[in-house]
């Protein structure tokens, strides 16, 4: 069964929401779940005489610098240019991947997006796709930054809205326009999420070849919720895949230096 994003109506997202749940359950780690649930994704939307409507799909969470390993620190450390991260800076970490080319399969081959630090509302106000995809799914940079006990508690337990941009040609929201957008004829982007009771964001990206409406987009937000309750059972020693293990395209963290 697949879903027609262009429409995805109350009754595809009512199966898929079902289906999403069961893909993403039982895996050993955060990470493999992310894995199951952007290749769910990727499988399963379809869109009017194409397969996939979407040419990427991935998964994001934001990551204490100090709780990362060596690699992805240094990789963090490289885009901070010269400035000294602490330990508790948080870092939107690339947790799963899922597109049409090979390099988008692997977490270990993106080149930029590895895990993208956030040293202060400041700085990430200059990253456009960044703040707006935050700030639409109704939170404040500085509390993703360094988020409060209470303001944890307040936002894990509710619904969030959707980050979504209808037409992404032209748009500042969206960046590589003309090796990435136009490139791969991306049409629509749709980011959902929230956060979870550890104080981190979540999101989910979908770069789509297929118009999304704004209909279609904001029925994500059910969706977000079951990727939360997939996410939620897993603590701080159970995010990562083991360092030595293949992801799910085979592919092992030796890799994690090849440009």
């Amino acid at each position: 069964m697949t879903y027609d994003l262009t429409k995805f109506d109350l009754g595809d997202m009512l199966k898929c929401s079902l289906r999403l749940r069961e893909a993403a359950a039982g895996a050993p780690t955060l990470e493999a779940s992310a894995q199951r649930v952007c290749r769910f994704l990727y499988d399963e939307l379809h869109g009017p005489g194409v397969p996939h409507a979407c040419a990427l799909v991935r998964c994001y969470k934001t990551h204490p610098f100090g709780g990362l390993d060596a690699d992805l620190q240094r990789f963090a450390r490289g885009a901070l240019a010269g400035e000294s991260p602490t330990p508790g800076m948080k870092c939107l970490t690339l947790m799963a991947t899922v597109g049409e080319t090979a390099a988008w399969n692997s977490r270990f081959l993106s080149r930029g997006h590895r895990a993208i630090p956030l040293p202060s509302p400041e700085i990430v106000e200059k990253a456009p796709m960044i703040s707006q995809l935050i700030k639409e799914l109704g939170m404040e940079l500085s509390v993703v930054l360094q988020p409060s006990p209470e303001v944890v508690k307040e936002l894990a337990g509710k619904r969030h809205g959707v980050f979504h941009v209808e037409d992404a040609d032209g748009s500042p929201y969206i960046p590589a326009q003309t090796e990435f957008v136009a490139r791969y004829g991306i049409r629509s982007v749709l980011g959902f999420g929230g956060m979870l009771f550890t104080g981190d964001l979540f999101a989910v990206i979908l770069f789509s070849t297929v118009h999304v409406p704004a209909s279609a987009a904001d029925r994500f937000k059910t969706l977000a919720l079951d990727v939360k309750s997939a996410f939620s059972r897993f603590n701080d020693a159970s995010v990562f895949n083991r360092i030595s293990s293949p992801d799910s395209s085979g592919v092992t963290s030796a890799v994690a230096k090849t440009p």
